[in-house]
């Protein structure tokens, strides 16, 4: 199943946010289905209320999914799916051709203020930051609580999986090595979307093309059986760190072949083979640039 939330055109930025069903261009409203679902609690909590409720709801969805009376998709705005307590994020975590022993995961945790969605705007701080780059992930998303697991117990504890672009600010603090806290969680700096699929739709996780452009230019390109650790060991990891609640998210890290800047004017698409794609734009009041890498 592909979970949006999202608002029709007739009431676009009056807050009523809606639970939806996408099929294909087709957009299904199943916010009656959610007993008790308010738009409120989308927009504080995406679909962490609707997750959390899953083993209740879930027939009711299918049913709004297999009925009639959807809307089309170019009528209605979709919003970031997801407000997640908690983001974590690999480091690096893909081979990129290269012949060497795996490391070990390693990662970062990321603001879950940073969150934005399908065609928003990623808005650049005035921090002297080195360079902004953009991080193209898979990003898992946790359907039951989840404190020190084990590899094989995680397969249950997935959700599904959504789309999230991992902004990054390098060097800010000036001493760090490029990738902390704050230079990755500048407000804005999380875009996630369009849709979060349930785990069961996907199938196997190690085997999606990923694929990021910066104004229809392909920057990135890659399958996620390039991935040092695969999905089960990323959240068995995250949860031994963190205790993680339906809706969080953790980011599986980012072939770096093919970063490029971000600057003003930009629109930055990213592409999951079974998610889906969004694009998100850019805006740097300072008017900033830097050199594309050949």
């Amino acid at each position: 199943m592909r979970l949006a939330i999202f608002e029709s055109a007739a009431d676009l930025g009056q807050g009523n946010l809606r639970l939806g069903i996408v099929d294909g261009e087709q957009i299904h409203d199943a916010t009656d289905a959610v007993p008790g679902l308010t738009a409120a609690d989308l927009g504080s909590q995406g679909l962490g209320p609707v997750i959390e409720a899953w083993e209740q709801v879930e027939s009711a969805l299918q049913e709004v999914a297999a009925g009639g009376g959807g809307m089309s998709l170019g009528d209605v705005q979709l919003r970031a799916p997801l407000h997640p307590t908690t983001i974590i994020c690999c480091a690096g975590n893909y081979m990129e051709g290269e012949d060497r022993p795996k490391r070990p995961l390693n990662g970062f945790m990321k603001s879950p203020q940073a969150v934005i969605g399908p065609d928003d705007t990623v808005n650049l701080p005035p921090h002297d930051c080195s360079i902004f780059h953009h991080e193209a992930e898979l990003g898992i998303v946790v359907g039951r609580p989840a404190f020190r697991i084990t590899e094989t117990e995680a397969a249950s504890h997935v959700f599904g999986y959504t789309a999230f672009i991992d902004v990054s600010g390098r060097q800010w603090p000036p001493t760090n090595d490029g990738a902390s806290f704050l230079g990755k969680s500048f407000h804005t700096f999380a875009p996630l979307g369009p849709v979060v699929v349930t785990a069961d739709e996907v199938g196997d996780p190690q085997s999606l093309s990923v694929k990021l452009w910066v104004n229809d230019d392909l920057r990135q390109d890659y399958n996620t059986d390039d991935m040092e650790h695969p999905v089960p060991a990323v959240l068995a990891w995250g949860a031994g760190v963190v205790p993680l609640l339906p809706g969080d998210v953790l980011a599986c890290g980012t072939n770096h072949h093919g970063l490029s800047p971000l600057q003003e004017g930009d629109i930055c698409r990213i592409a999951i083979e079974k998610i889906g794609e969004f694009s998100v734009n850019v805006r740097d009041p300072l008017g900033r640039s830097w050199p594309w890498p050949e």
